[in-house]
């Protein structure tokens, strides 16, 4: 079988997963679960099988007319780089992983067989995005997921934030995705075609009329997709979906495809030096605004929301100064960690049976409880915290490095402003990342909330995929940064002794002053039971807030229990707490310069319609009604009254004849 077809069917495979899951769902419900777990399996032998053929070599390329457009034609077509195939290996291993914890995750949820179809065509969708060497064909891929996402995002539609998070997913990403197709198709006019290796000539022949615009509207789409600032807003909200959904959407596919899809048109974005600026301010405000975030917030699937956003950020702060490189890199190695903590955050959540609780304020003795996720989500948070040799520390430090370089004065396609912007904000980022995976590990495992209720044995395919998780995790990093160069443009990856020493020494701070942070406030304040008015570790404005929280999250057990006094985010934020708990309140911001303004609008064009055209419209209909009024009143059905009115109107008709003879 030739690489082409192999490389075709790794798509497809899912595609008719979710096709025949969607079909037997009810019929036959026993081929469920084997349909959402072995297309992506298959996908993913055949994914390496393509990558091991292609082996880092000359990009792969094939492509048939799929119809012609009169101008620009459409081509499907196949373009496999080493970094579409080490990426697709990724999508796929993610996805079976998903889709096997799913089977115990969600073993007694009705609505399974529809999750699961949804989950292979999310998975399909990626997988066309990564493989495909067409812009157009791309676009399907991206669209369709921008869809999976809005259902499996709302899989819990019986609950008003599962709608609604759902629907702002999907209404911020349209928003970026609107001048990302407007960009599309003006770099597919420059270029004459939408083929990837022909818009990239094109490029290297100057071949573009504007660059510039170009960039920054297909920005647009990559910010939204990849929720980036502005337009971030949607994916902490989106954890109010199925928490292996949470790890699929974080670790491999959605966030990754704008991150992806820069990196695969990054000569596009080096052809203007004011779209990378701005790619690296966007990095660094994402960076430095997610951390905060994430050290203030209480659900734990938040935290590690607002951690993903930082992550991405560090990608598209490693484009913003060239070098897409690491830019993969760090998302080969961030799909792996991320799934992993999400899919433990998960086992957390079983374990109670209640997502109440999230809140790591109501946790208790979980390390004894599920000693598999204590340990597998301490291997993922280290390489989310870069500490050596977890594999966060090699990626991270493969950005840092990038930037430093780019900082003191090496050649490089963006300004050496943009490699400053991103170094400082990648380590301030660096000790916010060991400060918030410090604190979540202590709220989680050593923290002294109410204890929730046994929830029975987690089902071993739960814990399988922790541990699989936890060996690329735990040794992917040590290995790849020698042998990814060979994969992709040849620039070294190893860490540099200046930012290793910066970044982990960082790390170590961040990750001691939460400690720190969370021995005084434990000494500090003590937990005390809601009711307890006068002993209110943080008086009377402290209860206000915990009752706040009992009435609006539901208690488990018999206990409703303030949050957990031993917040260190509290003491190591101080007056920024209660803005970056809230994201620093940019919905409520769009919601004043955007969201009003247009039902303001709505408002006025509804009163327009009603009072002024229908009005219109009724005046208009009242003068034939009464015409209409008036005839029918003549028509008595008396003949007498009709003969009468004939004669009188002879008679008028004869004097008018008659004077008016007699005037002439």
């Amino acid at each position: 079988m030739t690489t082409t077809t192999l490389a075709a069917l790794v798509p497809a495979l899912p595609f008719l997963g979710a096709v025949a899951g969607l079909l037997l769902g009810r019929t036959a419900p026993g081929f469920v679960r084997p349909l959402a777990v072995l297309p992506p399996l298959a996908s993913l032998v055949l994914a390496a099988l393509v990558a091991a053929r292609q082996g880092g070599g000359r990009a792969i390329d094939a492509h048939t007319l799929l119809t012609p457009t009169g101008s620009v034609p459409v081509d499907l077509a196949l373009h496999i780089d080493g970094f579409a195939a080490l990426v697709a290996i990724l999508v796929a291993f993610v996805a079976t992983c998903v889709q096997i914890y799913s089977t115990g995750y969600l073993r007694d949820d009705p609505r399974y067989p529809s999750y699961a179809a949804l989950v292979s065509l999310f998975t399909s969708a990626m997988l066309l995005v990564v493989y495909s060497g067409d812009l157009i064909v791309l676009l399907v891929g991206w669209e369709v997921m921008g869809i999976c996402s809005y259902f499996l995002v709302g899989h819990y539609w019986g609950t008003s934030e599962a709608r609604a998070a759902s629907l702002k997913a999907f209404l911020v990403t349209k928003l970026g995705d609107v001048p990302f197709l407007i960009g599309l198709f003006a770099l597919g006019t420059d270029a004459g075609s939408f083929r990837i290796t022909r818009v990239l000539d094109a490029v290297a022949s100057d071949g573009l009329d504007h660059p510039t615009l170009i960039a920054l509207l297909l920005l647009a789409g990559v910010a939204g997709k990849s929720a980036q600032f502005p337009l971030h807003t949607w994916l902490p909200d989106a954890m109010a979906g199925p928490t292996p959904v949470s790890a699929l959407i974080h670790a491999a596919t959605m966030v990754a495809a704008g991150v992806y899809f820069t990196a695969r048109l990054l000569p596009v974005f080096e052809a203007s030096a004011a779209a990378m600026t701005v790619l690296a301010v966007m990095a660094a405000v994402t960076m430095v605004g997610s951390g905060l975030a994430a050290l203030a917030q209480d659900d734990i699937k938040r935290v590690l929301a607002y951690s993903t956003i930082g992550q991405l950020g560090y990608m598209t702060g490693a484009l913003a100064v060239g070098d897409r490189g690491a830019a993969v890199f760090h998302l080969l190695s961030h799909g792996a960690f991320k799934a992993l903590l999400f899919l433990a955050a998960g086992a957390v959540i079983h374990a109670s049976g209640t997502n109440s609780l999230a809140a790591m304020s109501r946790m208790s003795h979980l390390r004894d409880r599920v000693p598999d996720a204590f340990w597998t989500m301490t291997v993922a948070l280290l390489a989310l915290a870069a500490i050596p040799p977890f594999s966060g520390f090699f990626s991270k430090e493969s950005v840092l490095g990038a930037a430093e370089r780019l900082a003191t004065g090496h050649p490089g396609p963006a300004p050496g402003a943009a490699g400053w912007i991103v170094l400082v904000a990648a380590l301030a980022t660096a000790l916010l990342t060991a400060a918030y995976a410090t604190r979540l590990w202590l709220l989680a495992f050593r923290g002294r909330g109410a204890e929730a209720p046994r929830h029975g044995r987690q089902p071993l395919t739960m814990t399988v995929v922790l541990w699989v998780l936890a060996v690329p995790s735990l040794a992917f990093g040590a290995l790849a940064y020698r042998a990814l160069p060979g994969w992709f443009d040849g620039a070294s990856l190893a860490p540099t002794l200046l930012t290793s020493i910066l970044g982990t020494g960082l790390a170590v701070v961040g990750g001691l002053l939460a400690y720190g942070a969370w021995q005084r406030a434990a000494a500090r304040a003590p937990r005390v039971p809601l009711g307890a008015v006068a002993a209110h570790p943080e008086g009377d404005a402290g209860l206000v807030e915990a009752e706040a929280i009992a009435a609006h999250e539901p208690a488990y057990g018999d206990i409703a229990e303030a949050p957990d006094p031993a917040d260190p985010g509290r003491l190591l934020l101080g007056p920024l707490y209660g803005p970056a708990a809230a994201g620093f309140h940019l919905d409520a911001v769009y919601s004043k310069l955007f969201v009003r303004p247009v039902l303001g609008a709505a408002s006025l064009v509804r009163f327009l319609d009603r009072e002024v055209v229908d009005t219109y419209v009724r005046g208009a209909a009242a003068l034939p009604r009464l015409l209409g009024a008036a005839v029918r009143r003549a028509q008595t059905g008396n003949v007498q009254t009709y003969v009468s009115a004939l004669l009188a109107g002879t008679v008028v008709l004869t004097v008018a004849v008659l004077l008016v003879a007699s005037g002439a």
